[in-house]
């Protein structure tokens, strides 16, 4: 069955009708000073017929009200009110009656002029800045117009303080409606942080239901976008790179047999850093890959540009001149448009649950350390108390309270190395072997362990998310050797070349398949986190005795299978 294509309708996104209605609060102004303008007119000329006036000005109205931010009748028919504003002032200071001491002379303009605030006040209402200004100059004018030109006039310079009175209160209204409209609109538009979030993580969850093979994975879109390109041109080495922070990219996803040193340098003289800052694709004869052993090479660098900001790049290259071609570059960086969109939500949605997740395990290490922690603490010391008011021939009760104390300090110390691990992030340390290492020598020296390791670490750096998983598998089955092996040597092996890692974790204790359930369940969890980043689990006897867990990431790393000593030992910690 085919799918209905999904549209967006965009008046709907933005939230209103094409011609939105009135304003609640300008209807019933307009009703209000209608009201006021017939019935002053009729009082200050002592003419009924004088209502004629409110009637014209509430037939001009009709427009406005039904289409008063149209962007040519609302205008007009404004225009339309401030000239009928004025031919009524004239008329009816004309004809006002001789003994009315509330209008007299030029001050019958008053009785029409309190409608001026009506075109005034909409036009600032609905945020139409300049063409308030331009009714108050288009009213002064036509006012003072009449007045200079219009000989009839009985009291000139009466009707003129009038008129400017009006005038002036136009204008404040203006501005006090158009400071109010901002107060509202930037209250409006400030920020609410947990609505927003649960929004959009609300349409994030819909929206990642619906993708293709419902994935979010920044390393299997960009090997899919690598595979895409090789349908249409010869790919020998390629890569996908994104922002990984500071000057240099990571490399997400790669296609090679060997390893592959590409410059993710952005300060380097390289087709890499052109693309990145030019967000043009750039054709060179010469390989990216530092490694590259020389001869013909044509590689071809494409942007991956998501609105105006670069969110990656896609690295491809042949082993002779001439491969990408303009026709053959066209193509390829017709596939790399939309993948695009697609990384950038990756990208995000791993910060997202990056972000989320440590905020989590933070919360979690405060409220075991100022719950349980405290609260065990707390039975540690009334266990020595009851242990010194307890008398010296209740030798078995003491006993028996020793060996309670001493599980009770097991299980704080047991707590302590999960708070540590809990908080254990790899920015912190600077880099995930100094994270490792830093976990590692915590848990040797709370167990007794000997703690050999071997950190190799390049200058280029794993993305984010990668690099917290692996750390996470490696305080894990550190953790494991610690609580279940009953190991006196613990060996921790890393290698870390992007988009190469190999983590290894050995010790010389009773073996995988004496331990306890609940170990079990930590190399599950293991496998889920190896998994989650496109990596290779390995748990293997050591020889002679131990377990040897190790998490690949990447082909192997140029410098061979690392693995822990059988018989010798190159150094430790304690």
């Amino acid at each position: 069955m085919r799918s209905r294509p999904f549209t967006v309708d965009r008046r709907a996104v933005a939230g209103t009708r094409e011609w939105p209605g009135p304003h609640p609060a300008v209807i019933i102004a307009r009703l209000i000073l209608l009201v006021l303008v017939g019935t002053l007119s009729v009082y200050a000329t002592q003419q009924p017929s004088r209502v004629i006036w409110a009637v014209l000005l509430a037939i001009a109205a009709v427009p406005a009200v039904l289409a008063p931010q149209h962007r040519v009748v609302g205008p007009l028919t404004r225009f339309a009110e401030v000239i009928l504003i004025a031919l009524a002032a004239d008329v009816v200071v004309m004809q006002a009656a001789p003994g009315n001491e509330l209008f007299r002379g030029g001050g019958a303009a008053g009785a029409v002029l309190p409608y001026l605030l009506i075109p005034v006040v909409a036009a600032a209402l609905y945020r139409r800045r300049l063409e308030t200004g331009i009714l108050l100059g288009f009213a002064t004018a036509l006012l003072v117009g009449l007045a200079v030109f219009d000989i009839r006039l009985p009291d000139r310079s009466a009707y003129l303080v009038v008129t400017f009175e009006w005038l002036l209160f136009g204008a404040l209204a203006a501005a006090v409606t158009d400071a109010l409209q901002r107060t509202i609109q930037d209250r409006r538009d400030r920020p609410q942080p947990y609505a927003e979030a649960t929004r959009l993580l609300t349409q994030l969850r819909s929206v990642a239901r619906q993708l293709p093979g419902a994935t979010l994975d920044p390393g299997g879109l960009g090997e899919h976008l690598i595979e895409e390109v090789r349908t249409v041109a010869r790919v020998d080495r390629g890569a996908v790179l994104s922002a990984g922070g500071g000057s240099r990219l990571v490399v997400i996803a790669q296609m090679g047999v060997d390893h592959i040193d590409w410059e993710t340098a952005l300060d380097s003289d390289s087709a890499i850093s052109e693309a990145w800052t030019t967000q043009q694709p750039q054709a060179v004869n010469r390989s990216q890959a530092r490694s590259h052993p020389g001869g013909e090479v044509c590689a071809l660098v494409v942007p991956l540009v998501a609105g105006l900001r670069t969110v990656g790049l896609l690295a491809v290259e042949a082993d002779t001149f001439g491969a990408y071609p303009p026709a053959v570059a066209a193509k390829i960086a017709a596939l790399a448009a939309p993948a695009a969109l697609r990384l950038e939500a990756a990208l995000l949605f791993d910060e997202v649950r990056s972000l989320a997740t440590n905020e989590e395990r933070q919360r979690l290490a405060r409220e075991i350390h100022d719950g349980v922690a405290q609260e065990l603490v707390m039975v540690g010391y009334g266990i020595d108390n009851a242990l010194a008011v307890l008398p010296d021939e209740a030798t078995d009760a003491a006993g028996e309270l020793r060996l309670l104390r001493n599980e009770v300090t097991r299980v704080i110390t047991e707590l302590r190395l999960s708070l540590f691990e809990l908080r254990s992030e790899v920015d912190r340390h600077g880099g995930l072997t100094a994270a490792i290492a830093e976990y590692a020598r915590t848990v040797g020296a709370s167990a007794g362990l000997r703690v050999h390791m071997s950190l190799d670490e390049s200058t280029a750096r794993l993305p984010s998310a990668v690099e917290a998983e692996l750390l996470r598998i490696a305080q894990e089955a550190i953790t494991n050797a610690r609580k279940h092996a009953g190991a006196a040597n613990l060996w921790v092996t890393c290698a870390v070349d992007p988009p190469f890692a190999q983590i290894e974790v050995c010790d010389d204790g009773q073996g995988i398949t004496d331990q306890r359930p609940d170990g079990r369940y930590g190399l599950a969890i293991m496998a889920e986190r190896a998994e989650r980043i496109r990596g290779r689990l390995e748990i293997t006897p050591r020889n002679p005795n131990g377990t040897r867990v190790a998490v690949l990431l990447g082909t192997s790393p140029r410098r061979g299978t690392l693995s822990a000593p059988e018989g010798k030992n190159t150094g430790y910690v304690h």
